[in-house]
This record gives structure tokens, sequence and C-alpha cells, in this order.
């Protein structure tokens, strides 16, 4: 009886808690991969180029919104797909990407890269869908 409560207790503190956390490579590989590679172009931009060009609430807004956020930065069209992900998973996922940012000061990509200061409405971070 003592063993078999441990268990459920333990199994309670444990879902409570962030050890189930999913880490950013392990968001990658479930919803990123198929389009996205880390330092080469797939059917999408590589994490790379994304990282040297966007912040995290742009990459949180444009993996929740895409079209809207696309319409945004100028694109005319659009392939991704919208996901609904955890704020837990979403920040593990952008910073995920923001690690594979280029460290070069000074160069051509710094001086014309899109950077939007305060994301319309925040999309990614209240979830609100319009």
């Amino acid at each position: 009886m003592i063993n078999r409560t441990l268990f459920f207790s333990l199994i309670v503190y444990l879902s409570t808690t962030s050890l189930f956390a999913i880490d950013g490579k392990s968001v990658f590989e479930t919803y990123c991969w198929g389009c996205h590679h880390q330092t080469a172009e797939a059917f999408g931009p590589s994490f790379e180029e994304i990282a040297s060009k966007r912040t995290a609430n742009e990459i949180k807004a444009m993996i929740t919104d895409p079209q809207s956020v696309s319409k945004v930065l100028g694109y005319k069209r659009n392939a991704m797909p919208k996901f609904r992900l955890s704020d837990e998973n979403l920040s593990s996922i952008s910073n995920y990407i923001l690690s594979f940012k280029r460290n070069e000061s000074n160069s051509t990509e710094d001086i014309n890269k899109t950077i939007i200061k305060n994301p319309y409405p925040s999309i990614a971070i209240n979830g609100e869908n319009r």
C-alpha cells in the first residue's frame, strides 16, 4: 500500500514539475525538422539564417501565426503551418533557434535585417488568434 501511494504521489509531483518539459531540440525534431535544418536551407530557411534576422518574439509569433507575421514582414506568400505550442515549448524552440546565431559584427546582414520591436499585439505571448 505504501509503495502504491508513493508511486502515485511521485507521478503527481512529476506531472506538475518541469521535468517533463521538452527541450528546444526535441521541439525542433517533433515539429520543425521536415522543413527546417539547423545550418542548411531545406524547404524553409535554416535556423542559422532565422537567428541572424529575428528576435525571440518574432520567432514565437511566426510559429503561432505565420500568415499574419508573413504579411507584417512583407512576404508575398507563406507555406508554414500554424502551431499551437505551450509557452514553455515556444520559449524552448525560440532559444534553440537563437543558439545558431552567428557572431558576425558589422556585416551587411546586420544592416539589412528586419526587426519588429513590438510584435503586433504579442500574438506569441498572449496566444490570441485573429
